[in-house]
């Protein structure tokens, strides 16, 4: 048996779990928004509440 009878089902098999994957991903809304990700590290800082600079600084300050 050639093992293109083997290999080719499994490339399509995987190729179409890929595209059923990305397509269950965009119905479930994970692309909606791609801009606040890369920024939601810069506004770390501000999220903490409390946590400013004093309070981070320890007990020998």
């Amino acid at each position: 048996m050639s093992v293109v009878y083997v290999l080719l089902p499994v490339a399509v098999c995987l190729a179409a779990a890929g595209v059923a994957a990305f397509i269950w991903s965009v119905h479930q809304g994970q692309f909606d928004d791609m801009e606040t990700p890369a920024v939601r590290m810069l506004h770390d800082d501000e999220d903490r509440g409390d946590e400013g600079p004093a309070s981070r600084a320890g007990p020998g300050r």
